[in-house]
């Protein structure tokens, strides 16, 4: 990918699930207490409190919840590729939990791959991972 591409931030509390995409796993944060998923990860269950957690490779599989044709003027690195859409997907294991990605074709395609017109919510999709760094891969999403 070239320069100029938004990348991620790994920390202490998200380094797993950045581990688990370059290694083309979708892992959310499980709290081992009352066993409710958790995204984005935090130290702490915003349920019970505890700070006993671990990660949970899910399906990948999930629904557009809701999705945006993203336009010019944008980042230069992003204006190439426009317009593309943007998906919020809720996951089939829990509904409450919601990544923002793209809809591709196939994995490793550009984000204008698909007319960005033809995404609609409630459309099923599932994750793909898309290397974009050395050590990142994005999760993105396909049609089911």
């Amino acid at each position: 990918m070239s320069p100029g591409f938004l990348l991620p931030a790994p920390d202490e509390d998200s380094s797993p699930f950045w581990e688990g995409c370059a290694a083309g796993e979708l892992r959310i944060q499980t709290c081992t207490s009352c066993g409710r998923l958790r995204f984005p990860p935090r130290p702490v269950c915003p349920w019970c409190r505890s700070t006993e957690c671990r990660w949970r490779v899910v399906s990948g599989r999930g629904t557009v919840w809701s999705h945006v044709v993203v336009h010019p003027p944008l980042l230069p690195a992003y204006a190439e590729q426009a317009p593309y859409n943007v998906v919020v997907v809720a996951l089939d294991e829990d509904p409450t939990i919601r990544l923002v990605g793209n809809v591709v074709g196939a994995p490793g395609d550009r984000l204008d791959a698909i007319d960005p017109h033809s995404v609609a919510i409630g459309d099923p999709v599932e994750v793909v991972f898309d290397p974009v760094a050395e050590d990142i891969a994005l999760p993105r999403w396909t049609r089911r």
